[in-house]
């Protein structure tokens, strides 16, 4: 037997190896084509060319996936390692190496598990950055002259708003519109905050003191637009203050953490933007009040504490009536002391020149009696000019005690904290004056920027319930209607006859009333 002998009615067919290649290729191509395939993302390549290449894997096999690169671009989301994803796509097979692999032209969350489990790790990525420390957080002004508002211009969440801020203390509103939900909403969102950020002072539009991004509520996949990176990079990167407004109170997204402050609903975030006028003006009577009557009682007990240190000092008469007492009494024995003295020297004179000569002794008692004469009255004068002197001193010494007493200083004291008292009271009037006139002013830019100005020009506001129609569509849809002028309101009803026949007066009312 021949060792490759053929065996004998053998039917089977015989390929090459390419035409087993090429057949395996067609046969995946045409029977698969567009396919759906469910799995978790292993590992994720970008290559320098461009090409996204990943694997999808289950508890058994591994498939290859690859993205090309003018595809990349239109991904809604970048798979990543561990993430359980749907990928979309064609079939093929590589006839050369017997592979086959997912070209995936689309990739989506597969449920809201792996959404949040993304989400998860998304957040711990940012927390690990720093975006959310709470010493990044900016405080939020006071009173902003200009508010902007980063949501849909359509839907209730923008009337709210806009609603709240008028009724609590009119600003000035620039609103950017943007998606809030789907495709385009991350990157118009972060757009819209880098675009006022870019803003310069003083020009037109006006850059914001503060941001709101508000959205409505709704399901995960609705809001995810917000747990984007690049929206929560760009809240954090913001230099005005932002207030995230996403969804209800039990909604949290990534803006949330990233935002300076996070308030439950769209209208709460009003709320947290502005005060109340009402409450600004009672909270000014009360500091005006509390400032007069603390001012007051200042006074009084400085007054208090004067008297009593002016009850405690000396009188200045007192602390000289000694002195002056005993200098009155040695110029009363002035006199007497020295009439003694010049008798008692006349006498022993008298006696020595008893044993002298008549003539000699008159002579020289004659001198000495004019010397004694002359020095008596030198005497008598040197002492009046001396006792003078000492007056003259006591009363300089007097005067400028009285003029320096401390009773004096104190009435100067009061005359001075009179005075202070006056202009404090007269710049704390001026103060109030100016807030007031203030208060005045922007209660007529409120008065002006509201609707009631609107009607009192001619227009009109058409209701429908408690929603406002601005289309002739919505006005021939509702069963009844309320049209409100400057002066009230008016119920208006109508049937289906009458609306059809009043469609194109209420478009044309509309359209005068938005213009």
């Amino acid at each position: 037997m021949e060792l490759f002998e053929e065996v004998s009615g053998d039917n089977t067919p015989e390929f090459t190896v390419s035409e087993i290649a090429g057949r395996v290729k067609r046969l995946v191509e045409s029977e698969l084509g567009w396919v759906r395939v469910r799995g978790e993302v292993g590992r994720v390549v970008l290559a320098r060319s461009g090409h996204l290449y990943f694997d999808l894997k289950d508890d058994r096999s591994v498939l290859s996936c690859m993205t090309w690169k003018n595809q990349v671009p239109t991904l809604t989301m970048m798979p990543e390692e561990g993430l359980e994803v749907i990928a979309e796509g064609k079939m093929t097979a590589s006839g050369f190496q017997s592979r086959f692999s997912l070209n995936a032209e689309r990739i989506v969350v597969a449920g809201e598990g792996a959404l949040m489990a993304m989400l998860e790790r998304r957040k711990k990525k940012l927390a690990a950055e720093g975006l959310f420390d709470e010493a990044h957080k900016k405080p939020l002004p006071f009173l902003p002259n200009v508010v902007g508002v980063i949501t849909s211009p359509q839907g209730v969440v923008i009337r709210d708003i806009l609603h709240r801020l008028r009724e609590r203390f009119p600003r000035e509103v620039v609103i950017w519109p943007v998606a809030v939900q789907g495709d385009a909403c991350a990157p118009e969102v972060a757009r819209a905050i880098a675009g006022f950020n870019a803003l310069p002072q003083g020009g037109s539009p006006p850059r914001p003191d503060l941001l709101i991004v508000a959205r409505g509520g709704g399901s995960i996949e609705d809001l995810w637009g917000f747990n984007e990176e690049v929206v929560a990079r760009a809240a954090a990167a913001s230099e005005i203050p932002l207030v995230s407004a996403i969804g209800h109170e039990t909604d949290t997204t990534l803006i949330d953490f990233a935002a300076d402050r996070r308030a439950p609903t769209p209208t709460a975030a009003a709320e947290i933007s502005v005060p109340v006028r009402s409450e600004l003006l009672a909270d000014l009577a009360g500091i005006e009040a509390r400032q007069s009557r603390n001012m007051a009682r200042g006074i009084d007990l400085l007054r208090q504490r004067i008297s009593a240190l002016a009850r405690h000092l000396p009188q200045p008469e007192g602390l000289l009536a000694d002195p002056s007492q005993r200098l009155d009494r040695a110029g009363e024995a002035l006199p007497k002391g020295l009439g003694h003295l010049v008798d008692r020297r006349r006498s022993r004179r008298v006696g020595a020149a008893a044993g002298l000569r008549p003539m000699l002794f008159e002579s020289r008692l004659g001198r000495e009696s004019q010397s004694l004469e002359h020095r008596t009255n030198n005497l008598a004068k040197g002492l009046r000019h001396a006792v003078e002197r000492k007056n003259e001193r006591l009363s300089a010494l007097i005067a400028r005690l009285r003029a320096r007493q401390p009773r004096e200083r104190v009435r100067q004291a009061k005359r001075d904290l009179d005075r202070f008292s006056g202009r404090m009271t007269a710049a704390v009037g001026t103060r109030l004056v100016r807030l007031a006139d203030r208060l005045q002013a922007l209660e007529r830019s409120r008065s002006s920027l509201g609707y009631e100005a609107t009607l009192a020009r001619g227009y009109a506001i058409v209701r429908s319930g408690r929603s406002v129609l601005t289309r002739a569509e919505e006005a021939r849809r509702a069963r009844s209607l309320e049209i409100e002028f400057q002066d009230g309101r008016l119920a208006v009803g109508r049937t289906r006859g009458d609306a059809r026949k009043s469609g194109t007066t209420g478009a044309r009312d509309t359209r005068n009333r938005r213009s």
